[in-house]
């Protein structure tokens, strides 16, 4: 079960938009994440570079914590929203739900649960369809 000072660390690192930092720092070398339904990505090191994959495409990041954060025992519940700005100034917005399992101070497993009509890039603001 992570402590309170290490889920509000976690959260803070999010927050300041370092995703990968967060990566390398509060997940186990095993942990897994899986979106929806879709099979888990497995190893700190994949998730690493597919996070770091999504940064580079973007030129602005914008995440927030919503809260309260659910906590029972090894199990964690956020609930996030996440402004995504591209380099051809499209937009995404996104909110999710991230379930956790942590072993000790370390995540393991964590499962996103979102509409994924949300992860279609708007166009950019004042632009006509």
């Amino acid at each position: 079960m992570p402590s309170t000072d290490t889920l509000e660390r976690f959260i803070a690192l999010v927050e300041s938009n370092a995703h990968d930092r967060a990566i390398e720092d509060f997940y186990a070398p095993h942990a897994s994440m899986q979106e929806n339904q879709a099979p888990p990505r497995v190893g700190r090191d994949v998730l690493l570079a597919g996070e770091r994959k999504v940064m580079a495409r973007a030129s602005a990041i914008e995440s927030r914590c919503v809260r309260p954060v659910f906590v029972n025992g090894d199990h964690v519940v956020i609930r996030w929203k996440f402004r995504f700005v591209w380099k051809d100034d499209s937009v995404t917005e996104m909110e999710e739900l991230a379930h956790q399992r942590w072993e000790g101070e370390f995540i393991v497993q964590e499962q996103f649960f979102y509409d994924p009509a949300q992860r279609t890039p708007q166009p950019p603001p004042g632009t006509s369809v």
